[in-house]
């Protein structure tokens, strides 16, 4: 790192022409993933809670928003409108900095270093709601699942306190928690293995469910389309957001590519495309199935087999939703540890959560994350924590898209595997997406991430711009 840097500076930048002499100085992350297995860890975490959960809960709605109805289909094309303007952002950079860390190391690259500090613990918690919201996902379509073999969970023990059902704790969605933890814990490469064949799996049974399901769509449930107009259509749009961003935490992976510069841009753009074109064709079949008040907010296409006399599919489809929504945990799962691990290795945070074991995983920051992840959904219902997580990962791509623009006129010379066209436009569609939707959450979700930003500066005083590598006074380089 460059010892020219001001101590004092909290706009201080990473010098990316000095990124590849990096270490962590316990250990490296391994390289063992190719261009399939990323594009895998990014359809991984995009298509899963969307489909299964989140469609089925904005079509619907709850106590606090009205169902928009088979309009949830204009939801994910405005959500994937914004994704898309920031995902070619994020292929920008990746083609340029092929590190752990994400959005985390492009806005310290581009903006310095309170920038980073801002959008990495801004990730930390984003991440870790993500794992809870999918594993309470995961609880609707389990005890659907169970249901269907005659086993009925009690409500105490499947339902949270603020759900309003006589709920104590959610014990399925914490005990997968710590089944994905794991998993991942078990090593980089054996992970991507398993993410290769569940996607594929998921694939076929989305494919299956929409081949099958289209032939008992009842264009009736279209009429009205939009039952509630235009306003409830930008919030769910704010909702669903949630599901189509896996790329995100897919790119904190890329130090662990074989070949991250040029295939990184690659598996980003093909995992939003492949995502895509399957939630406009899902969401079509579930609504077209079943009228939007009649679908279950929490297992909607199992709901919606079973309505059609079909209970045995629907029972079979919660058994491989299950499965499938697995992959969403465990893509951001691995994004929480490698920001985390990032942010620890470049001195912002301290240096035991970025050791490593023999297999080049970063166990403690795992292991912590799990847990973390497992008590959030073992307490929160579901709508809460994906407004929590969409404002993080839109506050996100905010950065990123600011940060491209920067960094393309401030270092044009830098090598880029990837050039996003339309410079700015396509950034700035994205900015101006992103903080649209932000405006359309809850004012409580704004408190929570306020109140978690400001813990998250009173750190970075107190520890972060001290012992940052990119202080030539800090303690952490003369232990080095």
């Amino acid at each position: 790192m460059s010892r020219t840097a001001n101590p004092f500076s909290v706009f201080r930048r990473k010098p990316i022409d000095e990124m590849d002499e990096e270490n962590s100085g316990e250990g490296g992350l391994f390289r063992s993933l190719g261009l399939w297995q990323l594009t895998a860890i990014g359809v991984g975490g995009i298509i899963g809670v969307g489909i299964f959960s989140l469609a089925g809960l904005v079509a619907h709605g709850d106590d606090a928003n009205p169902g928009v109805g088979p309009a949830v289909l204009i939801s994910f094309l405005i959500a994937g409108l914004a994704s898309a303007a920031a995902a070619l952002s994020y292929a920008e950079f990746a083609g340029m900095i092929p590190k752990a860390g994400s959005a985390y190391t492009y806005g310290y690259v581009a903006l310095g270093e309170v920038v980073g500090w801002f959008i990495g613990w801004d990730l930390l918690l984003e991440y870790v709601a993500i794992v809870a919201v999918v594993a309470i996902g995961i609880s609707g379509y389990l005890n659907f699942f169970l249901a269907g073999l005659g086993f009925q969970m009690p409500v105490e023990l499947t339902s949270t306190f603020d759900e309003g059902k006589g709920g104590w704790i959610n014990l399925p969605a914490i005990l997968v928690c710590l089944l994905v933890t794991w998993i991942l814990s078990r090593g980089t490469k054996a992970f991507g293995r398993f993410e290769l064949i569940a996607v594929g799996l998921k694939v076929i049974l989305i494919l299956f469910i929409i081949g099958l399901g289209v032939f008992f769509v009842n264009t009736n449930n279209y009429n009205p389309f939009m039952p509630t107009g235009f306003g409830p259509i930008f919030t769910g749009a704010a909702t669903v957001f949630f599901a189509v961003f896996g790329y995100d935490a897919m790119s904190t992976a890329a130090e662990e590519a074989k070949d991250g510069k040029k295939h990184m841009p690659k598996a980003i753009i093909l995992s939003l495309v492949i995502a895509m074109i399957l939630y406009v064709l899902a969401t079509l079949v579930l609504t077209g199935m079943q009228n939007y008040k009649d679908i279950d907010p929490k297992a909607g296409f199992a709901s919606a087999f079973s309505n059609v006399g079909m209970p045995v599919i629907a029972t079979i489809i919660s058994a491989f939703a299950v499965l499938s929504i697995l992959t969403v945990m465990l893509t951001f799962l691995l994004g929480v540890t490698r920001v985390w691990f990032s942010m620890s290795r470049d001195g912002l945070l301290p240096k035991w959560f970025s050791k490593v074991d023999r297999g080049g995983t970063p166990q403690r920051v795992t292991w912590i994350a799990g847990a973390a992840a497992a008590l959030l959904a073992g307490v929160l219902p579901i709508r809460q924590v994906a407004d929590l997580t969409n404002i993080g990962i839109l506050a996100a791509f905010v950065v990123v898209s600011v940060s491209v623009i920067v960094f393309r006129y401030s270092r044009p010379d830098a090598p880029r595997e990837f050039r996003l066209p339309l410079m700015p436009v396509v950034p700035l569609i994205g900015v101006v997406a992103s903080l649209f939707l932000i405006s359309q959450l809850h004012w409580e979700t704004w408190l929570r991430f306020g109140v978690w930003l400001v813990i998250g500066l009173v750190i970075y005083f107190a520890y972060g711009r001290k012992n940052s590598l990119m202080n030539p006074d800090s303690p952490r380089r003369r232990l080095s």
